[in-house]
């Protein structure tokens, strides 16, 4: 039919309405259920008001998980859009490997597996199936998603860009459930920290897996101390 747009998985995709599906809270992945150590920042102190949140989350970001999960996020979607579900695996292993608590892999790892079977189940694409196959057992959420787009056909720049921007605004909204700061501060926070995310996802592509590391200790041990925190509303 005339003004149609490519097939999904063609490889030509033009359309990124995909990405704006996938990438909002009403997508069911349980996002909402996690914190990523916010939880913790609280409850120590660390994350008082905008300032610190937004200081907490660039870090996050820029020299943290999000970072890492957007690396991954790229080097499965190079696997997915080629069809080399061995490198597709080989990265998920990875992925999975580097969540440095038994929270934070079960927050990447039920939203990863969450996320797939939703696409599956309703975003269907050549290929799909048989790249999924290559995972077995736990999913690691950015595998998932560069999985997913690639084989969707979707470019690996809107695609990170898209994801890193989702990671902020899940966390700002798990920041504001936890009342340090309120929606107005939250929007302003997202918007403050939207330079880093585009300047991040133009770098990202010309990583290498080699490229990954964190350095968020303090963040990363919260996660430990959140698994015995008296009060919780989240599960990491």
């Amino acid at each position: 039919m005339a003004g149609e747009g490519p097939a999904a998985g063609s490889g030509t995709a033009s359309s990124l309405l995909p990405l704006f599906a996938w990438l909002t809270p009403s997508f069911p992945v349980g996002a909402y259920a996690y914190s990523h150590t916010l939880e913790w920042a609280v409850e120590a102190g660390d994350i008082r008001d905008e300032e610190s949140i937004g200081a907490f989350l660039g870090d996050l970001l820029a020299v943290g998980f999000g970072r890492t999960d957007a690396i991954l996020a790229a080097h499965a979607h190079r696997a997915a859009g080629a069809g080399d579900e061995g490198a597709l695996a080989e990265v998920n292993t990875l992925a999975v490997a580097f969540a440095p608590s038994a929270e934070l892999r079960l927050e990447t790892c039920q939203q990863g597996r969450s996320f797939l079977e939703a696409v599956r189940a309703s975003w269907p694409a050549p290929g799909l199936d048989k790249a999924a196959a290559a995972l077995v057992g736990e999913v690691a959420y950015p595998v998932a998603v560069g999985l997913a787009a690639g084989v969707h056909g979707l470019p690996l720049g809107p695609t990170v860009e898209a994801f890193l921007l989702a990671t902020v605004q899940n966390l700002v909204s798990a920041a504001v459930r936890l009342a340090p700061i309120g929606q107005t501060a939250g929007t302003r926070v997202v918007a403050r920290l939207a330079p880093t995310v585009h300047a991040l996802a133009l770098e990202i592509p010309a990583l290498t897996l080699d490229d990954i590391g964190s350095a968020t200790f303090r963040a990363d041990l919260g996660s430990f101390r959140h698994e015995t925190q008296y009060t919780r509303l989240f599960r990491s």
